[in-house]
């Protein structure tokens, strides 16, 4: 599997750079998302900004990412979907339990935004 990862101090950025998230790429998907979790990454922004491609076996390790951030209260956002990945994306309908922005810019602002509101929540809950 051929991707980046940008680790900052509040999220790490993970670029897939493969045409296709298939069988063939999912199950290392999973595995590194699942090693992220283990090292205390709460917050994951999966760029698919270079996927044209989407199967099944992409879209579960899409969703354990997301089950993975959620578990650890933080954020899973996925962004630069490509037509054809946001049109698998939408007929499966995870668009509405998935965290998905048009850019990698506004990823980074929602992940700083849901930390606020949960430190906020956190706060609140302390009083």
């Amino acid at each position: 599997m051929n991707y980046t990862t940008e680790k900052h101090e509040k999220y790490i950025i993970l670029k897939l750079k493969e045409d296709k998230l298939n069988d063939l790429i999912s199950g290392k998907l999973k595995s590194h998302l699942m090693e992220l979790n283990h090292e205390e990454a709460r917050n994951i922004i999966l760029d698919l900004s270079l996927v044209s491609y989407c199967d099944s076996s992409g879209l579960s390790s899409i969703l354990i990412g997301n089950k993975l951030c959620k578990a650890a209260k933080g954020s899973f956002v996925i962004c630069g979907l490509r037509v054809n990945v946001q049109r698998v994306i939408t007929i499966s309908q995870l668009d509405k339990v998935l965290l998905i922005t048009p850019t990698l810019e506004e990823a980074i602002d929602l992940v700083f935004m849901e930390e606020l509101e949960r430190e906020l929540l956190d706060a609140n809950s302390a009083e």
